[in-house]
């Protein structure tokens, strides 16, 4: 079975392509630590989605994960290797606000993070397709 890893799986983009790869037959690892609910309140957590996708998605694995976590990742990854043939990355801190309030935390997330999650694509699954999705607030206002 061909498997594949969705950062951010428990939001809205993510939460929806774990769905859609299940339904396609594929093992979906999904990589998401809550950290929205840090970030926006306890009402912004993606708990409640969380245990949707393990609940109903019989392909689902979900791992709660900081992405900045190069072993826990290296780890996720060397599991599966080459078995991995696609990798969507929704994982991100997007508040512009958040941003200016704690730069370090936001570029650790964003830059560090990806960079993380591209060096154990390269070491484990180099074949494997990367998709970073990013959103709009990139743009600023």
């Amino acid at each position: 079975m061909s498997v594949a890893i969705v950062t951010g799986a428990a939001g809205l983009i993510g939460s929806e392509s774990v769905r859609f790869l299940c339904a396609q037959g594929m093992k979906v690892l999904g990589i998401d630590n809550d950290m929205r609910r840090e970030f926006f309140g306890e009402s912004a957590s993606t708990e409640w989605n969380r245990d949707k996708l393990i609940e109903h998605e019989k392909n689902y694995e979900h791992h709660s994960v900081d992405i900045r976590d190069m072993q826990a990742c290296d780890a996720i990854f060397k599991k599966h290797g080459k078995s991995i043939s696609l990798i969507i990355h929704c994982a991100a801190q997007p508040s512009h606000d958040w941003a200016a309030r704690d730069p370090i935390m936001d570029f650790t997330i964003n830059a560090n993070g990806t960079q993380v999650l591209l060096e154990a694509t390269r070491k484990h699954c180099p074949d494997a397709v990367f998709i970073f999705l990013s959103t709009n607030k990139v743009y600023g206002d």
